[in-house]
C-alpha cells in the first residue's frame, strides 16, 4: 500500500477546490496543452469542470461490477452482489446471464466480471457459502453464460474471516488476466498476508488464463515471482489490504489503484506504464503515507499518489478509471472515484506521479459501490441501492 514509482521523503496536506488530500511536496499545475497540428484539446480544469450524473436504470439488487462485451456496445453486463449477472439493454433488465451460488455477508458475493477481449469468454470472481474466493472461466453462448464450461482457474481459501475478498478483474493491456484479492481479512491483516510472497492474499495477481497442461492457467513471462521459490509466482503487486477496484488508463495503460484503509486514510495507488511488476504498496506496516502500529517501512515500497483521512468523512475508497469519453464532459485524462460512506465523486489529474489537481466533482451516489466504463470511456458509477448512473455534460 505505500511508495509510488516517484520517490519521495514526505508531503503535506493540500487543500485543493475543497478537498482534503495527502500528496507528495512540489506538486504543480502541469502546463498547457502545446498546439499540434491541428490545435491539441485544452487541459483539463478540474475547478471549472461541471457535471451530471444521468440516470441509466434502476431496480438492481445491489451492483457492484459492470462489463462490455467486446464489439456490443448495446448490452451492459452487471454482477449483482446476491450471486446473479443479468444484462442490461436500453436501461432495463433484459435477461440473466448466470447465477452463482455465493455466500452473502456484507463483502462476500459475486464480487467481479470481465470478459475476454473478444467477448468469447466470461471471467466471474466470487465467494462461495464457506467464504473461500472463485475465479472461474465461462464460455459464451449468446447473451448468456454456458455453465457446461464452467472452468475454474483459482481457488483460495479465504474463510477465517468474512471481509476483505477484493474481487476485481480486469484485462489488462497486455491481455492478461489481473485479479484484486484482499488480505484475509479481520482488522490490521492479522496473519501478515501483505508482505508475504508465498500466499495469493493482500495481492494484484496477473495470470495468462489459458490452460497449460495439467494447470488451468498459465504463469505469464515478466510476473516478477516466476519460478522463485517461496514466492508465488502469480503475484503482479502486493502489501495491499483490499484493492477494491483498480483500472488501467485506456489510453497509455498507467495502473490506478483504489485500495480501501484501516481507521484513518484511505488511498489511492499509481504505477506508470511498465513500472508495476514487483511494487509493494507496504501493507501490513503502511497505511496512506504513515506507519501502521509503528511498522518500519519495507525497503523499495511505495507511497500512494494520494490519500483521504477519515477526519474528511470518508471510510471505503472506491477506485475509478481514467476518462477517456467525450470531450463534452470535461475530465479528460482526469482520474475519477469516491467513497463508499460520502458517496462523493472526486478527480484528479497527475503529472510524473504527482497530483496536479484535486476536486469535489459536486455529485454524490448515495452508497456507492463500483465504477465502470463503457466502450467509448464514458464513467459509470453504481450504486447499492439498485441504481446505476453515467457521468454526463452539465
Amino acid at each position: 500500500m505505500r511508495r509510488s514509482p516517484l520517490v519521495v521523503s514526505f508531503s503535506v496536506l493540500a487543500l485543493v477546490a475543497g478537498a482534503a488530500f495527502a500528496v507528495p511536496t512540489g506538486a504543480t499545475a502541469s502546463p498547457a496543452a502545446r498546439p499540434a497540428k491541428p490545435a491539441a484539446a485544452p487541459r483539463t480544469d478540474l475547478a471549472t469542470a461541471h457535471v451530471r450524473l444521468k440516470h441509466v436504470v434502476s431496480g438492481l439488487d445491489s451492483p457492484v461490477a459492470m462489463a462490455w462485451r467486446g464489439s456490443d456496445t448495446a448490452h451492459m453486463y452487471v454482477a449483482e452482489q446476491p450471486g446473479t449477472l443479468v444484462v442490461v439493454t436500453n436501461g432495463h433488465v433484459t435477461g440473466t446471464v448466470l447465477t452463482e451460488n455465493v455466500s452473502h455477508d456484507n463483502e462476500e458475493g459475486l464480487l467481479g466480471i470481465v470478459f475476454s477481449r473478444d467477448g468469447k469468454k466470461l471471467y466471474v470472481d466470487y465467494t462461495d457459502p464457506t467464504g473461500d474466493i472463485h475465479v472461474v472461466e465461462y464460455t459464451m453462448n449468446g447473451l448468456k453464460a454456458n455453465t457446461a464450461t464452467r472452468r475454474q482457474l483459482l481457488l483460495i481459501p479465504h474463510h477465517t474471516f468474512t471481509n476483505h475478498n477484493g474481487g476485481n478483474l480486469v484485462i489488462g493491456p497486455d491481455n492478461m488476466l489481473y485479479i484484486g484479492v484482499g488480505d484475509g481479512g479481520s482488522g490490521g491483516d492479522p496473519n501478515g498476508n501483505g508482505q508475504n510472497k508465498d500466499v495469493l492474499l493482500a495481492k494484484i495477481l496477473r495470470i495468462d488464463p489459458r490452460q497449460n497442461g495439467a494447470s488451468p492457467y498459465r504463469i505469464p513471462a515478466g510476473n516478477p515471482f516466476k519460478g522463485k521459490a517461496g514466492k508465488r509466482g502469480e503475484i503482479w503487486m502486493y502489501g495491499l489490504r483490499n484493492p477494491w477496484r483498480f483500472s488501467f488508463d485506456s489510453k497509455n495503460g498507467d495502473m490506478w489503484i483504489g485500495d480501501v484503509g484501516q481507521d484513518k486514510f484511505e488511498e489511492v495507488d499509481y504505477a506508470r506504464a511498465g513500472t508495476g511488476a514487483g511494487a509493494n504498496w507496504g501493507w501490513n506496516l503502511r497505511e496512506g503515507f504513515h506507519p501502521y502500529n509503528g511498522g518500519a517501512e519495507p525497503a523499495g515500497a511505495r507511497d500512494p499518489i494520494l490519500e483521504r483521512p477519515h477526519t474528511a468523512g470518508d471510510c471505503a475508497i472506491i477506485g475509478g478509471y481514467v476518462y477517456r469519453g467525450s470531450p463534452s464532459v470535461p475530465l479528460v485524462g482526469a482520474y475519477v472515484f469516491g467513497d463508499e460512506c460520502t458517496g462523493v465523486l472526486r478527480a484528479v489529474t497527475q503529472n510524473g506521479g504527482r497530483i496536479t489537481q484535486a476536486a469535489p466533482l459536486h455529485l454524490n451516489v448515495s452508497e456507492l459501490t463500483s465504477f465502470g466504463q463503457g466502450p467509448k470511456g464514458a464513467i459509470y458509477a453504481a450504486s447499492r441501492t439498485g441504481t446505476i448512473y453515467v457521468l454526463a455534460p452539465a
